[in-house]
Parts: C-alpha cells; sequence; structure tokens
C-alpha cells in the first residue's frame, strides 16, 4: 500500500492551479453582484417560524425559548401565558405539532417544545408565579358554559382584559375532559388544580354541578352581556352490538371518567376496547393499571389507519396492550365474537365472512364521542351540523348575536391544545364585539422555511430526552414521563434556530466589506447605511436565519411583509396584550397596533388563532 503525498522529496509543495472564485468585477459593464448603480438593497425582516405557525393556541414559542436560553425564566412564562394560560399542562398532553413543524427536525431533529414548556409551567408552580391582576375593569359581564381547555382559556384572556367572567359547569371539578378524561399518569391533578386555581385567584368565578338547560333564561337571570359555549364532547357514540349481558359493556367516557373521579370500575381480568382513538389508548392503558391481565384493543382497519396519535399506541403496546387489527366486533356473549376484514383498493374495510372468538369480561366502546348541545335547540336561529353549533369561521360567533362558541362545540379537532386556541380567538373576538369594534383581520407574514436558513452556522446538536418509568414500572397512576432539569431545559431552549428572525449574532455586522451595517446594541439588533451599501448580498448570504431579504431597490420599506429600517429589536417591541405583562397596562380600549390579534410578542411574529 502506497501513500500518495503533495509534498516534493525536498519538503516544497508543488504549484496547484487553482481557480479563482472571485474574479475581480469590471464596475463598467457588470451587471452582477456589483454594478455602478445599485439595483437592489437588504432589508431585516421578522419572519414567522413555523413552530409558531403550527400552534394551536398562538404561542409566540420562539421568543419565550429565547428568553429561556436568555436565563429570564419568568419574563419566558409571562410570554407563553400571554397565549396560553396553562404551559405545565400543555407540556405534558398536548401533542406538539409545532415540533412536527419545527425546521430543526430537518437537521438533527426538532427542538423538544413540550418538554421545555413544561419545564417553565413546573417552575411557575414550584416559585409560586402568578398573574397580574388587570387595573381596569371594562364593566361587562361574561358567561362562559364549560369549564374545560376552551372555556377556562376564554375566562382567562377575558378577565385579563378587564371583565367580568363566571363559568358554569355541570362537574364536580373544574377541567372538563382535562380531569375526566386524561388519565392521571398523563395529567397529574395537583398540576391541573395549580393551574386553574391561577383562574380564580385572577377573580374568575366557577359556578359547578350547575348544568345549564335554557341558554337565554341563563343569560338574562345573570345580566351577561356575551356568552361563550365551550361544553366537551363528553357524550359516547353508539354502536349496535347484540349481546346477552349489556352491564359487560362499558362506554369509554363514562368508563374513564369514573376512573377520574376516583372510582375503580369492575372490569375482571380480560377487557377489550373497541376503536382506535386516543381515547381507546387511553382507556386500554387504564384498563392494566386497574388489574386487568389481558388488555386488547379491537380495530376495523390498519394501525397506518389508525386516529390515534403514533406516540399514545407505541406506549400503550410497550405497557402490553395487545392490538388486534382489521377486526370489527359483532356478537357479545359468552365469549367475544369478531369479523376479520380487509381492505378494498380504496382503504376501505369490509367483512370476509370469517369469524374468530375473544375471551373477554368487559367490552369498552371507544367509537367516537358527541358533545350534548341539545340544549341550544332552543335558542331560535342557533344552526347545527350534527352535534355541533355552526359559528363563523373568523369570529367564532354563532347566528345569534353576542352568543360564542368554540372547543368541542363546533367542528374542529378535539385536542385540549386546540381547544384552548379557541378560547383565546373567542375571547378577543367576544371583546372586539363588546365594544363594538369591527374584527380585524391579521396580517400572516412569510414562514421561514429550512431551505431558507444557512444551517452551517448551527453544527450537530442532539435533542435531550425526558425521562420515564420502565413498563414494568406502570402498575399505577403514578406520572410516566418525567421533566427536563434547568440545564437540560436551557440546552434544548439553545438548539432553537430563531427561524426568520435576527438573534444579534453578529454575523452581517462582520461580513460586510463597506461597513454598511450600523450595530444599535443589546435588543436593538442593527440598521443599514445605505450610502455605502453595494447591494452585494454577502449579509443576505451569510445570515443563518434568513432575517435578511434583498430586494428591487424601488421597492419601498414600507410594502415588505414583516420588513422595517431598523427593525425593533425584542428590547423595544411592543406587547400586543399588556394587561398580561404587568398592571400599568390595558385600560380597555387596545390601540390598533397593539391589538390582541396578534398572537405572540412581535406582531409580525405569529398569527392569529
Amino acid at each position: 500500500m502506497s501513500t500518495v503525498t503533495p509534498y516534493s522529496p525536498q519538503g516544497e509543495i508543488p504549484p496547484v492551479d487553482h481557480q479563482d472564485l472571485t474574479t475581480r468585477p469590471d464596475l463598467a459593464t457588470t451587471t452582477g453582484r456589483v454594478a455602478p448603480v445599485r439595483t437592489r438593497r437588504p432589508v431585516y425582516l421578522d419572519m414567522l417560524p413555523p413552530c409558531n405557525a403550527g400552534c394551536p393556541a398562538g404561542e409566540n414559542i420562539q421568543e419565550w425559548l429565547r428568553l429561556i436560553k436568555a436565563h429570564e425564566e419568568e419574563k419566558a412564562w409571562r410570554q407563553l401565558t400571554a397565549d396560553n394560560p396553562f404551559p405545565a399542562i400543555h407540556g405534558r398532553v398536548c401533542y406538539h405539532p409545532c415540533e412536527v413543524a419545527c425546521n430543526r427536525a430537518d437537521l438533527d431533529g426538532s427542538v423538544s417544545i413540550h418538554s421545555v414548556e413544561r419545564y417553565l409551567g413546573d417552575l411557575a408552580i414550584e416559585k409560586g408565579w402568578s398573574f397580574h391582576q388587570p387595573t381596569v375593569r371594562s364593566g361587562h359581564r361574561v358567561l362562559v358554559i364549560g369549564a374545560g381547555p376552551a372555556g377556562l382559556s376564554a375566562a382567562y384572556h377575558l378577565a385579563m382584559m378587564g371583565h367580568e367572567v363566571e363559568i358554569h359547569d355541570g362537574g364536580d371539578a373544574a377541567g372538563g375532559m382535562m380531569r375526566y378524561g386524561i388519565p392521571e399518569y398523563r395529567l397529574p391533578r395537583e398540576v391541573l388544580d395549580a393551574e386553574i386555581g391561577r383562574l380564580t385567584d385572577l377573580g374568575v368565578r366557577i359556578v359547578l354541578n350547575h348544568n345549564v338547560t335554557d341558554l337565554a333564561e341563563e343569560k338574562a337571570q345573570g345580566r351577561f352581556d356575551a356568552v361563550f359555549v365551550a361544553i366537551g364532547a363528553h357524550l359516547s357514540k353508539r354502536v349496535d352490538i347484540p349481546t346477552t349481558d349489556a352491564s359487560r359493556m362499558l362506554d369509554a367516557v363514562s368508563f374513564l371518567h369514573q376512573v377520574g373521579s376516583g372510582e375503580k370500575p369492575m372490569i375482571g381480568r380480560r377487557v377489550a376496547v373497541y376503536g382506535g382513538g386516543n381515547t381507546a389508548m387511553d382507556a386500554a392503558r387504564v384498563a392494566k393499571r386497574l388489574g386487568a391481565e389481558e388488555s386488547i384493543v379491537v380495530y376495523r382497519r390498519t394501525a397506518d389507519q389508525m386516529p390515534a396519535h403514533a406516540e399514545e399506541r407505541e406506549e400503550a403496546e410497550r405497557e402490553g396492550v395487545q392490538m388486534n387489527w382489521l377486526r370489527t366486533i359483532t356478537d357479545v356473549s359468552d365469549d367475544l365474537t369478531v369479523e376479520v376484514m380487509e381492505l378494498d383498493e380504496n382503504g376501505k374495510p369490509h367483512g370476509t365472512g370469517r369469524f374468530e372468538k375473544l375471551e373477554a369480561d368487559t367490552v369498552i366502546l371507544a367509537v367516537g364521542q358527541e358533545a350534548d348541545t341539545g340544549f341550544l335547540h332552543k335558542l331560535p336561529g342557533m344552526r347545527f351540523k350534527n352535534d355541533v353549533v355552526d359559528v363563523n369561521p373568523a369570529t367564532l360567533m354563532t347566528d345569534v348575536p353576542g352568543v360564542f362558541a368554540g372547543g368541542d362545540t363546533v367542528p374542529s379537532e378535539r385536542t385540549v391544545t386546540v381547544g384552548t386556541g379557541h378560547g383565546k380567538r373567542a375571547a378577543r373576538q367576544i371583546d372586539r364585539w363588546l365594544r363594538r369594534d369591527e374584527p380585524q383581520a391579521t396580517p400572516r407574514e412569510g414562514i421561514a422555511e429550512f431551505n431558507d436558513l444557512h444551517v452551517w452556522y448551527f453544527g450537530d446538536h442532539l435533542r435531550r430526552h425526558q425521562p420515564e418509568l420502565d413498563p414494568t414500572q406502570r402498575v399505577n397512576f403514578d406520572e410516566v414521563v418525567g421533566g427536563l432539569d434547568e440545564r437540560q431545559a436551557h440546552f434544548e431552549a439553545g438548539r432553537c434556530l430563531s427561524c426568520g428572525n435576527c438573534f444579534e449574532c453578529d454575523g452581517c455586522y462582520g461580513a460586510c466589506p463597506e461597513d454598511a451595517i450600523i450595530k444599535l446594541g443589546p435588543g436593538h439588533r442593527y440598521e443599514f447605511d445605505y450610502d455605502k451599501c453595494t447591494g452585494c448580498a454577502t449579509c443576505f448570504d451569510q445570515c443563518p436565519v434568513h432575517a435578511i431579504e434583498m430586494v428591487p431597490e424601488a421597492t419601498p420599506i414600507e410594502s415588505i411583509p414583516g420588513a422595517g429600517n431598523p427593525t425593533p429589536g425584542w428590547a423595544v417591541r411592543p406587547e400586543p396584550s399588556p394587561a398580561v405583562f404587568g398592571p400599568e397596562a390595558r385600560t380597555g380600549v387596545v390601540p390598533a397596533k397593539l391589538d390582541a390579534a396578534t398572537a405572540g410578542s412581535a406582531p409580525t411574529v405569529t398569527p392569529e388563532n
């Protein structure tokens, strides 16, 4: 084996024919990067990060991650709770679509946003942080029906705006499906109670064990000026299955409600769960914790077609839950009779006429849920789509003036985070309606995609993972997933790429060959000196986060979405909902530029949700 070396025996380096990559331009004729007359110029941008765009609650994720990275945890918590008052809850139960959208997923793994959010929420509980009280009251009263995520979220935002809020709920305790549908091993009740408790400290009145049967009468008797209906989907859909013993069949919603209330239903040693959604996974995992030796999910389609989130199914399987695909229950007698299904060319299941027997002491039906909106049918003019209410998608107001609806009450994905986002949107629209303001559309800026970034700047830093209980130890309702410690949370926050928004890396400042960039000081970013700028685009080429765009010379700055010169830095950005941040804010009238329709700390950074 021989080794080839570029060195001569005398130690001299032989000449190499190099290619000159930086040929000198002819300034008299060139139309390339630099010309006698500048034809383009750079502008600073604030683009929409994909995580912010993907968050159903409309959080300014990028900003509160930045504040954690700067070791300003309380400011980060207040920034986060400007949009979502329940970070400790969401850090546990949200299916984090923000992480699916995260650009870092294409580099070395998405930022673990949900675990950092949980860290922040748990820290706030530990430190006893509370919301600042609004200093001015509007004089308006708003009724919220339902104490689930949508209703609680709306109540919080309305209270922060200075309105008097009262929640009426039929349950024994507030929380809705967060309390009676999500098992305690995923959401400990002390965490739920702590974050709901801040709302009552804020002045929100919650009336429990109170079922609303006549909304018009309820509104009139309480002298409410507006109503937000946010009842959960607490009714199980029915399925006709022949049985000789109806006592062996339970619906999943009632089963989980019983367990959430502290009861322990008798289910026997073998349990079959019929359905393929997240509720079915929860029911199957709870059955194991109640002592079932066998917990089997029966689903008429395949794993790829299952509506449950993949992580829910995977955790169920790790805990010993068995999956019986392409099966449908046809009879419940001494044994369980299931028919084998097969998929046609369109992926639709059809029976094959072949049957199998399964042993099961209890069958839990988890085939879907409905909202109990029957009491709303008494309101003249209210329109429905099956079990949900028809609303204006922009305002969430029904056809009945002053009556709004959200969460499971309207057509939507039924998750905690979607409900929380609906509550925020509804609160802002109710506030506008009470003040007789016209709804305003919020401009959505361009989203900074992965290919817009120069990721060479960042390097590889692998995602930190949360500790979990070993599956063999999951025999009770202790929390399965743990949290990050302070060091891990700061590391994870530091993995944020700051997509589309300057984080003052000084790259443009150091790269400019004409010294045309002026540094404005920490938190204030930079501005361009266009008297010196040649439009060479060196700043644009090196900016790691695409916070600079090259535009034709004649383009007015004000016509470029998200652009400005200088772009305000974090230290000088206006805040959209000042009452959320301090007692010195909001007086009942919000200036247009600070309108709550913008969801993040920078008006151009986060969309309306």
